[in-house]
């Protein structure tokens, strides 16, 4: 949820690179993106004494503005001309989604700033070409499921994801199956129990690869996780389904992107059946819009 106001600022700025601090796992989402120069990992276990490190390397340079999404003190102690954090718009009628809130920090520094960018990711030709050979082993419209998430309250139960991939088997030749290595018996017991052919990629693609796979779907089912955020940003067909958690607040942000929210907060109490009228009325909806554009 970070690229819409790294691109923001790049379209005001396109002479400048953007130096980023990242923890390390999202930081490869950042490693191909042409606009950004060093990317410095801040390691959220290392303590006062890694924050200070990290200072040391930042003060290195000075900047022309130092912008903080995630804290209130790190410009500060940084030499920048101009300064922004989020404390500075608290007091300011805030935006309901977080990269709206994002964005609302960096207008203190770049004024004029309209609606954020679509998000985006970046990957090298080599990465393309093995999606493309990865995707090829799977035939015709493909769809994508993410059974996982970072913590077990926000997965949709295993057996409703078998489901749904039953309900959905006309309408797609093939599925592909996302997720960290822990997720990777999970995602094998969709695999084993549909009629479709599956390929199980969970735990052994990095978020890139990932990324590079995404938009060679036809559409993607999943948790709240970044994994949806990343099918956003691919611009496919997007369904996240939520039951705790702040949807309008941090639901997959992008064009393409839809929601369906679990009675109650409460997973267990959402059928396959609604998943499935779900991400059919969401792909009408697309068409619909689509042939007006037309």
């Amino acid at each position: 949820m970070t690229t819409p106001a790294l691109i923001a600022l790049h379209e005001a700025w396109p002479e400048a690179r953007i130096d980023v601090v990242a923890d390390q796992r999202s930081s490869s989402l950042l490693t191909h993106c042409p606009f950004v120069g060093e990317i410095f990992i801040r390691d959220k276990t290392a303590g006062l004494a890694g924050i200070w490190q990290l200072v040391r390397h930042l003060r290195d340079r000075t900047y022309l503005a130092a912008i903080d999404l995630r804290t209130d003190f790190l410009p500060w102690l940084l030499r920048a001309e101009r300064r922004s954090m989020r404390w500075l718009v608290r007091h300011e009628p805030p935006p309901t989604h977080a990269v709206e809130r994002h964005l609302q920090v960096v207008k203190r520094v770049v004024p004029g700033l309209s609606a954020p960018p679509a998000p985006k990711v970046w990957w090298p030709a080599s990465v393309g070409t093995w999606a493309q050979a990865r995707k090829a082993t799977l035939p015709g419209r493909v769809l994508a499921l993410a059974p996982g998430a970072n913590w077990a309250g926000k997965c949709w139960p295993l057996e409703c994801y078998i489901e749904l991939a039953g309900l959905l088997a006309p309408h797609f030749d093939g599925l592909l199956l996302f997720g960290s290595a822990v997720e990777r018996e999970a995602a094998q017991a969709i695999a084993d129990q549909v009629e479709q052919p599956t390929l199980n990629l969970a735990g052994t693609t990095d978020l890139v690869e990932v990324a590079a796979l995404l938009p060679l779907c036809a559409a993607f089912v999943g948790n709240d996780s970044g994994i949806g955020h990343l099918a956003a940003a691919a611009a496919i067909p997007t369904l996240t389904v939520f039951g705790p958690g702040e949807p309008a607040r941090y639901r997959p942000w992008g064009p393409r992107a839809a929601i369906i929210c679990a009675p109650g907060a409460e997973l267990s109490a959402l059928p396959a059946q609604s998943v499935a009228d779900a991400l059919h009325e969401h792909l009408r909806a697309l068409s619909v819009e689509a042939q007006v554009q037309e």
